[in-house]
Formats: structure tokens, sequence, C-alpha cells
């Protein structure tokens, strides 16, 4: 198979990203990203050290991408829900590489500086360092939960029943009720009673 003269890393983690969005997470491997970029898989050493590197090298293109400037004369509430938006938008451009998000978030520069813009908006509303702690957390315990229920989609079928009116209620409101919608109504709801420990 023959060989490009020479590939960056960031051409590398393009084709990762690439097998990954067409195929699924577990497509992703050596060979197989070989393969798409037309050379040998032993070549492909010689830009990454294995799969374990290219998929951090895929969730750190995913999480560089978000913009991390807080919009200007926003309301902290405002600013941290911007934020999170813009976070969620680049997981789910990839739904399918998301795991790689959450198992690469602690060794991630694109992640640290995400957490540190939520940290500066909370610091500059008045949090102390516990409450920014606490704070930064839950945004994130939300995000993951709210992507990964973006992955499975609305409750739907016949859940609930008669057995389980409240339920199936609710399965009929989330039929009305967009992604977005409810995203941003559940940030809502936190950053709420994140306020609340400002009073």
């Amino acid at each position: 198979m023959p060989r490009p003269k020479s590939l960056t890393q960031s051409q590398v983690t393009d084709a990762a990203l690439a097998v990954i969005d067409r195929d699924g997470l577990a497509a992703l491997s050596m060979r197989v990203v070989a393969a798409e970029l037309g050379m040998a898989t032993m070549s492909l050493y010689r830009y990454v050290a294995g799969r374990d590197e290219l998929e951090s090298l895929v969730a750190e293109r995913m999480l560089a991408a978000v913009d991390v400037v807080p919009p200007p004369g926003e309301p902290w509430q405002e600013q941290v829900a911007v934020l999170l938006a813009r976070l969620r938008a680049a997981v789910a451009a990839h739904p399918e590489a998301m795991p790689l998000v959450l198992t690469h978030r602690h060794d991630s520069p694109g992640a640290w500086r995400w957490a540190e813009a939520v940290l500066s908006v909370l610091r500059a509303a008045g949090f102390t360092g516990r409450q920014r702690l606490i704070g930064l957390r839950g945004l994130i315990s939300y995000l993951i939960g709210a992507l990964q229920t973006d992955r499975l989609g609305p409750p739907s079928g016949a859940a609930g029943g008669d057995d389980y009116p409240l339920l199936a209620d609710v399965v009929r409101h989330a039929k009305d009720l967009s992604p977005d919608v409810e995203f941003r109504n559940g940030i809502d709801l936190l950053l709420s009673g994140l306020a609340g420990h400002l009073a």
C-alpha cells in the first residue's frame, strides 16, 4: 500500500474521527485508520503510539473546538448556559465519539480551558472555592447525563400505561419537547439552585 510522503498528527486525527463518524467507535483501530490514510499499519506508529493516543487526539479535537469566551455583558447564569450549550453542540456533532470525551476529559487541554472558563464566571459571580467545585461538578454531571439521554432519545413506546399514569404522562410530554429546549430548561433549574447559594 503506498504511503504518503508525510502526514501530520492532525491528519491522523481527522482520519480517526472520520472512521468513528462513519462506522462507529468499535471500528476504530490502527489498521482501519491506516487504511483510511492509504498507508501500511506499521507506518501509522510514526505518528501515534496506538489506539489510546488516537482516542485522546479525537477527544481533544472535539473539545478544542469549543469557544470558551463567555458572552460579554450577560448575567452569569446566561454565560454558564452558553458555555454548556457550546460544549454539548461540539460533542453532539460526533455522537459516536462521545464516549471518548467522557473517558479523556481529565487529560484534555480543551476540557481544562472550558472548565477554567466556567470557574471564572462562577468566581466573578461570587461563588467561593468550595461552591465553585460543587457547581462545576454539578454542571458537568448534568451535561454528561444530557448527552447520554440525547443518544438514547426521548422515552417512547408503551412506557407507563395504565399502571403508571404519571410516567405515561411524561412520555406524552416528551413527544412535544425538543432536546434543545429540554436541555436549556434543565440548565435553568440547575442554575437556579446554584443561585440559591449566593442568597
